[in-house]
Parts: structure tokens; sequence; C-alpha cells
């Protein structure tokens, strides 16, 4: 077995293979040989700070340190964003371990570590078992944009409200299946047409965000899943966002700026600003499930794990023209 395997980082303003030698594995350690890894804006973020790419990985367990219980070689497993946390903290003991200040996730820490590529480090409890019958393919955005979409409704919907979603892309679509799957009517706001076609996704009602008069009745959570804000004039407002409403923006803005929000309405109806990154681990285990039992895909395009297919993806990424992952797949998966 080779004592060096490939990654790709940033490098010049692109993304590049590069090595780096086979981790010897701690008590707790897995070695996954990773098969699918989905292609989320963050990575497109990172790429100028040349760590390992990638959050969104699923493969094949290779290797196991000498303490691991929960994992046998040859199981699927998958995993990449959130890594480690201390254990012990307040944030730990309540479930709530993605908010640990001694946390591990992608971007902070673990810089030769990522999903693009041949292999992935993760740890036995931050790694999940992916649910049978379920496509690696379709499991790898959901390692990501999955839990991100799923932990921000769970915190705050329930059966009958009307939710909102603006920005149908990556965490769009599945914010529209997982709402939709949780009981809710969903509600697409959009800047094109041609997102309409989100109804097959599960919305029951379309509007442009010229047309929101058109709104019979205003939504209780908007999710704005794009990296572009909106004006937030348009939709805080009783008549499109109950009042008591959620605000959960799941990105942030690009060029990064500030969320400034019209503070007379957040106050006077009493508006909620919410936010989610990925899920803690019992959340991420517990999307998974949830995502096999109601049949939440991703809509996927693949390409090569290769500097080609990966330029290939961040061209279309750039472009905006993926419907609605991009997904590595390794030329042996």
């Amino acid at each position: 077995m080779s004592s060096e395997y490939t990654i790709y980082r940033g490098e010049d303003g692109l993304i590049k293979p590069s090595l780096v030698p086979k981790p010897e594995l701690g008590p707790k350690d897995i070695l996954v040989k990773i098969m699918h890894s989905g292609v989320c804006g963050s990575d497109l973020a990172y790429l100028p700070y040349g760590l390992a790419l990638g959050h969104e990985g699923v493969g094949i367990v290779e290797a196991i340190g000498n303490e691991v219980t929960q994992f046998t070689v040859g199981e699927r497993a998958g995993g990449g964003y959130h890594r480690d946390s201390c254990g012990h903290c307040s944030y730990c003991l309540s479930g709530q371990d993605i908010w640990c200040y001694e946390r591990s996730v992608f971007g902070e820490k673990d810089y030769n570590n990522g999903t693009f590529g041949q292999y992935y480090v993760g740890k036995e409890t931050y790694l999940h078992k992916i649910p049978e019958g379920m496509a690696s393919e379709h499991a790898a955005p959901l390692q990501c944009a999955g839990a991100t979409t799923y932990n921000a409704l769970v915190q705050v919907v329930k059966p009958g409200d009307r939710v909102g979603i603006l920005g149908i892309g990556g965490l769009g679509h599945l914010a529209i299946q997982f709402a939709r799957k949780l009981g809710t009517d969903v509600v697409v706001f959009s800047t094109s047409r041609s997102k309409e076609e989100a109804k097959q996704l599960g919305a029951s009602e379309f509007y442009l965000l010229d047309e929101l008069e058109k709104l019979p009745k205003p939504v209780n959570t908007l999710v704005v899943a794009g990296n572009k804000y909106p004006d937030w004039k348009k939709f805080m407002t009783k008549n499109v966002l109950a009042r008591a409403g959620n605000v959960i923006p799941l990105a942030v803005p690009v060029p990064q700026g500030s969320l400034e929000i019209p503070a007379f309405e957040a106050f006077f109806d009493g508006y909620n600003i919410r936010s989610s990154l990925v899920a803690s681990r019992a959340k991420h285990d517990e999307m998974l499930q949830f995502a096999a039992s109601h049949d939440v895909k991703p809509w996927v395009e693949k390409f090569e794990m290769s500097e080609s297919g990966i330029a290939e993806v961040v061209g279309k990424l750039h472009a905006n023209k993926i419907r609605y992952r991009g997904v590595l797949v390794a030329k042996d998966a």
C-alpha cells in the first residue's frame, strides 16, 4: 500500500492534485476510501487558502483504529464537514456539538484532510452510516447541504406551516423536499420563471420576486438558501412573512457583507433570525434516516474525480448552471 495519496487543493486560483502522507490511524480514526464527493460553494470560498478541499464525502471504510467499534471494514461511511469536538462542554453534552469551542470543522483545522481525493480520515463518531438502499451519489450532498437544510427546518417548522424558500440551488432544492416531507406547504420565491420546476420537488406555490402581492397568505418561515440576500423590506412585512415568523439565512452573502434587516419591522412584528451551520451528530444521523424513509434525493450531475472533472464542475458552478448539486465520482466507484 502506498504511503501517499492524492488530494485536491487550491493553487494559483485553480484546484490541483497534491500528495499527502497516509497518516498513522489513532485509536478512534477511520480511513475512508472516497467514492463520491459533493461539491459545495464553500469549497470555492476556501480555494485561495490552499487547504484540502471537499467536505461531502461518501466511501468505503478501508481501515479502522484499534478502539473503533461502530464501523467495520467494508461499510459505507459519510461525512467531512464537522470532524471533532471536545465531548465534555455544555454544547457537546446537550447534543449541540457543532457549537463546541474546540470543534474541528472544514476550513478551520485539519488542512490536509478533504473529500476531494482518494481518502478521508474521520473520527468514529463524526462519520455517519449510509442507510441501506440510499445511493452514494445521493448520500454525498446530504453530508453538508442535507444536514444544513434539515437542521434549519426541524428547529422551527411544524406540520401545516407555510414555509417560503428563496434560492433554488444546491441548498434550496433540498430544503423544498425536506419542508414538504415535514408536512408543510412550500412556497418558492425566485428571480427566474425557469425555477418553477420547484413544483416537481414538492413546492405548492411559486412567485417571482416582483409578484409578492399575489401571495394569498403569509409564510411562517422564510429560508434564504442562496448566497445573495434579498431586499429585506420586501419580505419582512406581515403580508409576506407572518408576525413572529422566522428568517433562516443558510449562507453568508457574496461578497461577504452584513445582514442588515429593517429594525422597526423586526421589532414590531416579532421576527426571529436563525442560522444553521450543518448539524450536530445526532441530527445528522436523523436527517439521513428521514431522507431514506421519505425519498429525499438531491438532483445531481456527476463528474470524474480528476483535475479535469473538478475544473468542469467548478466552471458550471461559477456559471450557475448546476442542477442542482455537482458530485465527483472516483474512477473505481
